[in-house]
């Protein structure tokens, strides 16, 4: 019999108590071996402290030791720093920044999202003795060599791993509990609106926000689209917004509802069709044909100027297959469009 999968906690949390033991250091407390957070959903939870010190009169670094339990996490066991420093007032009783190895955004926003916000605000803010600012600088001193093994930059955060996630908990799940948990979301958010954007990817988040969706409409699906949007023709959902990088919204239109490359991994085959349809001169057709990644033949089309004859025809191929997808397997008919971007969260398809 196995044995029960450990669960654990999720980077911001490892983040905001590394910066709670800083802060209770210059507060001239002891700081136990472990601190106590306000989860905010879960109560409260305790954190080991790895190590915390003084650094001058006002500034002082805590690390704790990110473990996210019996996750497949590449943060396990990576350290997580918070730089502390109490300052005369700067207008506000939190500053948050990212220093080496947490990513931004590339317009440079740093990649510390609500979630994180959120968990800071209800831990630190209260220990912050008035007229005073706390700024805190997160640092991961192998955020950017860990993030290079990532998906990151695909999701449009760059240099380092972001402070992201909507919980503190960790939960280790199996494929199937994650694809139930997506289901049981899409189920929340259809009985709410006939208009959904079916997001793959955090990029996938970032464009359908810019596109001017709101939370409530929103649903990730990860590599599941075709079990979704059956899900969703049987929910009566009347539109879906598909959103997400080309290198994974173009398996659909040869077909491909589950976009794992374990599964299957057409790109090169179906970026070669869809040259070869749009007249591309054959030297170029050849050239894509050669070409290892999607990513490649894309700036290969932007350099021939057939980006928007490829990709528009891709996405028109996208949308009549998932149409179809749907009406096979529910008797429906669901209005689908497509947004295609980049792997910096750029749109493609005009």
């Amino acid at each position: 019999m196995s044995s029960a999968k450990k669960t654990g906690f999720t980077l911001p949390v490892f983040s905001i108590a590394a910066a709670k033991a800083a802060l209770l250091v210059l507060l001239d407390r002891v700081v136990p071996p472990q601190v106590t957070l306000d989860s905010i959903e879960h109560g409260e939870i305790s954190i080991s402290i790895d190590q915390s010190a003084r650094i001058s009169s006002n500034t002082a670094l805590a690390i704790t030791i990110s473990d996210p339990g019996d996750n497949l996490d590449l943060t396990a066991g990576t350290p997580v720093w918070a730089w502390v420093s109490l300052e005369s007032w700067q207008g506000a009783r939190l500053i948050l920044e990212a220093g080496e190895g947490v990513g931004q955004t590339k317009e440079g926003i740093p990649a510390i999202y609500k979630f994180a916000r959120t968990l800071a605000e209800v831990n630190l803010a209260p220990m912050i003795p008035e007229g005073y600012t706390a700024r805190v600088r997160f640092i991961f001193p192998e955020g950017r060599s860990i993030a290079q093994r990532t998906s990151n930059a695909a999701f449009g955060i760059l240099e380092g791993l972001a402070l992201l996630g909507t919980s503190g908990i960790s939960h280790p799940l199996s494929a199937a509990e994650k694809l139930e948990d997506f289901r049981a979301d899409l189920r929340l958010k259809a009985a709410q609106t006939p208009h959904l954007a079916f997001r793959i990817g955090a990029n996938g988040y970032q464009v359908a926000v810019k596109l001017g969706f709101a939370e409530s409409q929103i649903v990730q699906t990860s590599n599941w689209i075709g079990a979704m949007l059956v899900e969703a023709g049987l929910l009566g959902v009347k539109k879906i917004t598909l959103v997400g990088y080309h290198g994974k919204l173009l398996k659909l239109a040869a077909g491909i509802f589950n976009t794992s490359s374990h599964l299957a991994d057409a790109r090169i085959e179906i970026l070669t069709h869809a040259a070869v349809h749009q007249n591309l001169p054959m030297a170029l057709v050849q050239q894509i044909i050669r070409s290892t990644t999607a990513e490649a033949v894309h700036k290969l089309l932007i350099q021939h100027q057939y980006e928007q004859a490829v990709f528009s025809y891709l996405t028109q191929q996208i949308n009549l297959r998932a149409i179809k997808y749907v009406q096979k397997y529910t008797e429906r008919e669901i209005e689908i469009e497509t947004i295609l971007c980049d792997r910096l969260g750029n749109v493609i398809n005009k």
